[in-house]
């Protein structure tokens, strides 16, 4: 390779690590349990084991995955919200994972979180306006005067009227609290927002009206988001980059249309079985692949694949040897011992019912 090249390779590398807003490498979370029953010997629990994703800058990375699985602990622990127990968080080129004090409350500007509950995540003594002033308040930024237009303008971008700003939280609907904590997260300008299934307590037509308004903020103000979600059909609506999680680990990773064109790991194929269907939905429910049994004790994990004792297609190798999360097409991650690739095509071992 002559000096043009290289340096053009590097300069290619450079652009793409600048175009990294967060990237996240090994992350564990595990917590310190007491077992009552065992002379009070303690347990760890493996919430979060060893994962690794990068999220773009104005993209939004969906992590998906049953209860249990670890997603809402990993958006937890990226926010510095829950103890990291290893790896390393950063953000913007900066190193989070040891941040602290006041450091760590001046860099919270930058990012800022969605509560699943629009209802228990607002203060119901406080009104409306001083609700989405209070991290304004918080963090001393602006003059009275300049934070009392930023309210007014949030209120604007999300869809509320500017008498709103008097009344209490329960004389909002839901989808209004929800548009209220929006508006929060968003009054420090962050570059990153963190959303904890934000749609999940909403009815159908109003979660359509909040994802709506979140991508429309991020084609005109240029977040990003990491989405968490157990709703694949959301998650489909709403995503750039897909992380399915399983039991701690990451399974699957890949483009929207990569992985809802095809995906390959089996637990993500069962996910995708489940997504409910106008068209035909009889016949589709009657072949969907359902999964026997619970997942394992995140106390006492199994020695090979985490999946293996759920999964269809699963032979003795994947109750021995835990499969590594490897790249089975350009940005297609995959932790699975049976996924074929012949002849630049990947062949996955349990596909979807046509």
């Amino acid at each position: 390779m002559n000096e043009h090249a290289t340096a053009a390779v590097a300069a290619a590398a450079a652009a793409a690590a600048d175009d990294v807003l967060l990237s996240v490498r090994d992350l564990k979370v595990h917590f310190q349990v007491r077992r009552r029953r065992q002379g009070g010997a303690s347990s760890v629990v493996h919430a979060v084991d060893g994962i690794d994703f990068d999220l773009r800058r104005g993209r939004t990375l969906a992590i998906v995955g049953e209860s249990g699985s670890g997603k809402t602990t990993t958006a937890l622990a990226v926010m510095r919200l829950a103890p990291i127990t290893g790896g390393s968080i950063r953000f913007g080129g900066d190193d989070l994972t040891h941040l602290e004090g006041e450091a760590l409350r001046r860099r919270r500007r930058d990012f800022q979180f969605v509560f699943q509950d629009p209802y228990s995540s607002l203060n119901p003594r406080q009104r409306a306006g001083e609700i989405v002033r209070t991290p304004l308040d918080l963090m001393q930024l602006g003059a009275p005067a300049e934070r009392r237009e930023r309210v007014a303008e949030l209120f604007d971008i999300v869809g509320l009227r500017p008498d709103q700003q008097e009344l209490f939280p329960h004389q909002f609907s839901g989808g209004q609290r929800q548009r209220l904590n929006i508006a929060r997260a968003l009054a420090t300008r962050p570059q990153l927002v963190v959303c904890d299934e934000p749609v999940s307590a909403l009815d159908v037509a109003v979660q359509a009206q909040v994802l709506n308004l979140l991508r429309r903020i991020q084609r005109e103000h240029g977040q990003s988001f990491l989405f968490i979600s157990h709703d694949m059909a959301v998650i489909e609506y709403v995503c750039d980059d897909i992380a399915v999680m399983y039991l701690g680990q990451i399974v699957e990773q890949a483009s929207r249309e990569a992985f809802f064109s095809r995906p390959l790991h089996p637990y993500s194929v069962a996910l995708m079985s489940a997504i409910p269907t106008v068209k035909g939905g009889r016949e589709r429910a009657a072949r969907r692949i359902k999964l026997s049994g619970d997942p394992p004790s995140p106390i006492d994990l199994p020695r090979g694949c985490r999946f293996a004792a759920r999964c269809p297609v699963a032979q003795p190798i994947c109750a021995e040897q835990a499969p590594p999360l490897r790249e089975v097409l350009p940005g297609h991650k995959v932790a699975c011992h049976f996924v074929q690739g012949e002849g630049g095509q990947v062949r996955p071992p349990l596909e979807l019912a046509p």
